[in-house]
């Protein structure tokens, strides 16, 4: 659903048009400006994190793709079903780490998850479908047309995840350019009552958020329309409240062109959702073979501790698989849930059975429209043994909430 299908809708965007500012916005760079993606002052981000986005633009994007001394990393995103959406992206942000350490620009081919009708045209099976690229057009046609060449990778000039070992891609070096800036994140995640100063993950932690920042940057049209999709579902009724209660002074007002403040200004502007909002991810199933998976009332538990501190808060997005989740939801009287309407899984077969039954369309889409809301929402409540959750926290963290800090029913299991 896109805003121009419904009127004075502040929870809507004009994708179409979005789409064409991030594009710009996302050119501005070169020109030397602060990446437009980052939210809130250097206070509410990771250290560094407005330099390190700049900088990581700038070496994805040279000046000249065409150069013969410009080296390449080519690589499909994993394809095997034991790997999820978070697994995913985790070995792409390690494949990005090589990618700085040896001074090359990453080059993301195919992304099964993208191989549906939903996504058209040269989108399909490619990340594009859903973010802007990591590269540009230049070096991504510079890349494939190199790689075709076999004397260019017995010289080295392209190499791809063939080259590297899964312990390099998955837990190698991160880049040290910028130091170690992880020594001074504030200590913002609660665990059992007490907050995480140290761990030996700090500078992975770290890493991993400015990763999957830069790779999620901005949402193409249709993750817009995914985003507005959803935010009408679940937010609609209030929506139009409010407009209506604004009264009949719009009825009047003739159709005017729009504005440059309107396009290069309020396009910028999120949209509506009902705040403050509380985004609570509950991972069950066939997680508890890689960390202990807790029941509804332990997130619950966490959900009114800063409710304790935030009398007004009594709103909650909750993303879970487990259609038990669901049901036990509608016990706590004192919270509105928000939530995605899709089919949801009973019992404990594996993920990759159950993101089978939805089709891959289907068990794309929905969880990335959980990620994003719990990405912009006000308070998180998760499992940071949970991959997904631990790129949620990254992605909040490079977006102006570190100080709304991070809820934890567990630990992650490499801490």
């Amino acid at each position: 659903m896109n805003k121009s299908d419904v009127p004075n809708a502040p929870h809507l965007e004009n994708c179409e048009l979005i789409s064409r500012v991030r594009e710009r916005l996302d050119t501005r760079i070169a020109n030397q400006t602060f990446p437009t993606w980052i939210s809130g002052g250097d206070e509410e981000n990771y250290p560094l994190t407005r330099i390190v986005q700049s900088e990581i633009w700038t070496h994805q994007h040279p000046l000249d793709c065409k150069n013969e001394t410009v080296k390449f990393l080519v690589a499909d995103w994993e394809t095997l079903s034991i790997y999820g959406s978070g697994a995913q992206i985790t070995a792409m942000t390690g494949l990005l780490a090589i990618s700085i350490n040896e001074n090359r620009v990453l080059v993301a081919n195919y992304y099964n998850r993208a191989d549906h009708d939903g996504c058209k045209g040269s989108s399909r099976g490619s990340w594009s479908c859903y973010f802007l690229p990591e590269t540009s057009e230049e070096c991504r046609k510079r890349a494939f047309a190199v790689a075709r060449k076999r004397e260019a990778w017995e010289s080295g000039i392209v190499t791809g995840k063939q080259n590297y070992s899964s312990k390099v891609i998955w837990g190698g070096p991160i880049p040290k350019l910028w130091g170690k800036p992880w020594n001074y994140m504030k200590p913002t995640t609660d665990i059992n009552g007490s907050l995480i100063s140290r761990h030996r993950k700090m500078d992975r932690r770290w890493w991993r958020a400015q990763a999957v920042r830069y790779l999620m940057r901005f949402q193409t049209e249709y993750t817009c329309g995914l985003m507005n999709a959803a935010r009408n579902t679940a937010f609609g009724k209030e929506a139009a409240e409010i407009v209506i209660s604004a009264g009949d002074w719009r009825k009047n007002k003739k159709q005017k062109i729009r504005t440059e403040i309107e396009e290069q200004v309020w396009s910028n502007h999120k949209p509506w959702i009902p705040r403050p909002m509380l985004s609570v991810h509950v991972r069950m199933g066939d997680k508890a073979c890689e960390m202990r998976v807790a029941a509804l009332e332990e997130y619950m538990r966490l959900a009114d501790r800063i409710k304790d501190r935030f009398p007004e808060l009594n709103k909650i997005w909750l993303s879970t698989e487990m259609k038990e989740v669901v049901d036990k939801s509608k016990d706590y009287r004192h919270w509105r849930f928000y939530y995605t309407e899709v089919a949801r899984q009973v019992g404990n077969k594996s993920m990759a059975e159950y993101e089978a039954s939805l089709g891959r369309e289907t068990s794309t889409n929905y969880p990335l429209v959980n990620f994003l809301m719990a990405s912009e929402a006000d308070f998180f409540v998760g499992a940071l043994g949970s991959t997904w959750c631990f790129l949620i926290d990254g992605m909040r963290n490079t977006g102006g909430k570190v100080m709304s800090g991070y809820l934890s029913v567990n630990k992650d299991r490499f801490w």
